[in-house]
């Protein structure tokens, strides 16, 4: 499924690829819409129907991750709302073991992710990956979420790499295309990247079920 060989570098995904999008998922699309009801005296079925409106409009873009922009948008305080349920912060099967692997095989191993700051720092926290990481890269010092093609150009002078010896697993088809177009060899996508959904079915890249699918790692190190 991967050249190893010639696999230098690893950037990894956060949420959806190496965490369950069910915290995620639950905070957008239950959480908030609760809060925002309560807070807004409306419905359950109100606050639903208008936070989709607002949700698709920006989706893909720094807004739709910014912590920030919702605060001010929705009239809530998202980063308190998120440790509300910071419980259901959980790590994907195999995700250590894998880091670690590829780290001991003599790669670089990166998180890259749209999320804001104070997600990622919750989450970091929450997870404690951060020791099994040799990188962290939030989209947000970047000005561009990864969606778009010159993010990775942006990327290069933070964290250089060789795109044709790079891998990059992450649940999100418009990231990867993305990173195909910029030259990046190695594409994996996720077929579950929440575990209460059934697996998805992806023909465009090559798909993991899960990090036990790139276990055990080859011996041989990397020749780039």
């Amino acid at each position: 499924m991967v050249d190893w060989p010639t696999v230098s570098t690893v950037f990894l995904d956060m949420d959806g690829t190496l965490l369950d999008l069910h915290y995620d998922n639950h905070f957008w699309l239950e959480h908030v819409p609760r809060r925002y009801a309560e807070r807004h005296g409306m419905t359950l079925e109100a606050a639903h129907e208008a936070l989709l409106v607002r949700y698709r409009a920006v989706e893909g873009t720094m807004a739709w991750y910014c912590v920030d922009y919702w605060s001010e948008q929705l009239d809530l305080d998202i980063a308190l709302l998120k440790e509300e349920v910071e419980h259901l912060i959980a790590v994907h099967p195999d995700v250590v073991e894998f880091l670690d692997t590829v780290r001991d095989s003599g790669r670089r191993v990166v998180l890259v992710t749209n999320a804001h700051g104070k997600s990622l720092a919750l989450k970091l926290r929450r997870t404690r990956l951060g020791g099994h990481l040799d990188g962290v890269v939030c989209a947000h010092d970047l000005g561009l979420p990864k969606e778009q093609p010159a993010f990775w150009a942006r990327l290069q002078p933070r964290e250089p790499f060789v795109p044709e010896a790079t891998l990059l697993v992450d649940d999100s088809l418009p990231v990867l295309r993305s990173a195909a177009r910029h030259g990046i060899a190695h594409l994996l996508a996720v077929r579950r990247p929440d575990s209460r959904q059934p697996p998805r079915k992806i023909d465009e890249f090559p798909a993991i079920d899960g990090f036990a699918d790139l276990l055990p790692l080859p011996l041989n190190r990397p020749s780039a």
